[in-house]
């Protein structure tokens, strides 16, 4: 880092070019799932192996995040950017072009190493190059790449393989890529390296294999009906052993793979694990309003995508408010009410029903978009705004892969307990369907348990009723978690501003 801010000129350009890496990795966490049909029949693969397309992915760059602040430290961050960079958009490339799963799965998991650092590095050079009172609309923008991403994938994804072939959901980053590699490396300047910096293999490795046997885990319990699966086990096993021996060797190492002087600041620390919470939050819900409105509603994907744009709409509201205002007013106050106004979407999606219409769910979404935006971008300056700077690199990097783990978590435990509530409802709703209930006579008159059609949409009714009793306690389980969440601010330290109305980088 040089000891002088760039121009505002030069600034643009860096932050246009990172942005552009950014979107680039976090588009492709879900772009690629609505065209997994397509690519299932152009592979020959069948429904289990295709999952393999995106577990790749998903484990390969939770491996890799934790490295990215040792490869950063060690060879400067502008090469590992630009390597990362070239290594994504080659594998996006070759993946485009890929005849077979095999390949597929491989050139994946390349694209998955090489993209872990893009996110976090981008994050810290966002606040490299911006003195300390423009930490908040930084972080605003880098909110909307790390956020939106993912939310614009599955429409951008649906539109190319409809209109082209699923092969440009790949292919599209191709231009992309080009474009941040010729920003960054004209523009970006290099971060001293550390030759003396050591990397603890062992520390990464017992880290990595943690990290990777739970994202399998989660990944592939639902499709395995869980710890009824051998393999099931030994990853949660695996997951428990590894992180168990991570944390020991962390504790007796001189110089273990993470420092644990980052944890020492409560500000990043609190701010994690509520990044944590707002990954659970966020990809859940994404995970969720798509089969609901499809399968239970019989909503087109395109009425689907329509009615749940306006979550994005919010986010882009909020964050392009909340950069600003972090500056102006205690973060702490903005985070709460970002909470608050999760919370109230929660509760809102709580009262879901077979019989709404798209009003509530495209104003809940709104509301969960303006709440996200309104955290994410106070939470990110509060985490870095009193974490000592030589921690940056490694803080960016523990900090994105926290809330991604919150994210894999989230879809897993909302997934798991919405088919396992479907089936517990359905089995007391079932109850109530016999002959001599008088309640069933008046309710479906003329109905015949001895007409095989009319049991079968009987029962395909009450599949329909316990699935969206089953949604509704997920949506439950959301509303209580953000609650759960508020009372971590009361931990946090205020800012503290400093002469001139800059956000100084010493707190109360």
């Amino acid at each position: 880092m040089t000891d002088a801010y760039p121009e505002p000129g030069v600034r643009r350009l860096i932050t246009f070019s990172a942005m552009a890496a950014t979107m680039m990795n976090t588009l492709d966490g879900t772009i690629a799932n609505v065209a997994l049909p397509h690519i299932q029949g152009s592979v020959s693969a069948s429904a289990d192996e295709i999952t393999w397309v995106l577990t790749s992915y998903i484990v390969a760059a939770a491996i890799f995040t934790p490295l990215t602040g040792w490869l950063a430290g060690r060879f400067g961050r502008k090469r590992l950017m630009l390597c990362s960079i070239v290594g994504f958009t080659l594998a996006s490339g070759l993946c485009g072009i890929a005849t077979n799963l095999d390949e597929l799965v491989g050139f994946r998991l390349l694209q998955g190493i090489f993209g872990a650092a893009l996110v976090p590095m981008s994050q810290a050079i966002l606040l490299d190059i911006n003195p300390p009172e423009r930490h908040g609309p930084a972080m605003s923008i880098w909110t909307m790449g790390a956020v939106l991403g993912p939310i614009a994938g599955p429409a951008l994804g649906g539109w190319l393989t409809d209109n082209l072939t699923w092969r440009w959901v790949f292919f599209i980053n191709l231009p992309v890529g080009v474009l941040a590699f010729l920003g960054l490396s004209a523009f970006l300047s290099e971060t001293k390296a550390s030759a003396a910096v050591k990397l603890d293999l062992f520390g990464f490795a017992m880290l990595g294999l943690a990290i990777g046997s739970l994202q399998l885990m989660l990944d592939r319990g639902q499709t395995k009906d869980w710890f009824s699966s051998l393999e099931i086990c030994i990853e949660g096993a695996g997951a428990l052993l590894f992180a168990c021996l991570f944390v020991i060797h962390t504790l007796t190492a001189r110089r273990p793979f993470v420092d644990l002087a980052l944890f020492a600041d409560r500000n990043f620390t609190l701010s994690s694990i509520m990044g944590f919470f707002m990954g659970v939050l966020i990809f859940s819900v994404l995970s969720l309003l798509p089969p609901l409105l499809e399968s239970l509603m019989g909503y087109p994907v395109v009425l689907t995508g329509l009615v749940t744009a306006p979550r994005g709409l919010g986010s882009l509201v909020a964050m392009s408010m909340a950069g600003r205002l972090t500056n102006r007013f205690d973060p702490r106050l903005l985070v709460l009410i970002g909470f608050l106004l999760s919370a109230w979407s929660a509760y809102r999606m709580a009262g879901f029903s077979l019989g709404m219409d798209e009003s509530l769910v495209a104003t809940s979404g709104f509301v969960q978009g303006l709440g996200t935006g309104l955290i994410f971008v106070p939470l990110s300056t509060m985490a870095f705004g009193t974490l000592d700077p030589k921690y940056r690199n490694e803080g960016a990097a523990m900090f994105t892969l926290i809330r991604n783990i919150g994210s894999a978590v989230g879809i897993s435990v909302l997934q798991a307990m919405t088919v396992r509530n479907t089936a517990v409802v359905h089995s007391r709703l079932v109850e109530a369907v016999r002959p001599d209930n008088p309640v069933l006579a008046q309710t479906s008159p003329g109905f015949d348990f001895a007409v095989p059609f009319q049991v079968a949409r009987m029962n395909a009714e009450i599949t329909r009723q316990a699935s969206m009793v089953a949604y509704v306690d997920g949506f439950w389980f959301l509303f209580i978690l953000t609650v759960a969440a508020i009372p971590m601010l009361l931990f946090m330290r205020k800012p503290r501003r400093a002469a001139g109305d800059e956000l100084a980088l010493h707190m109360d």
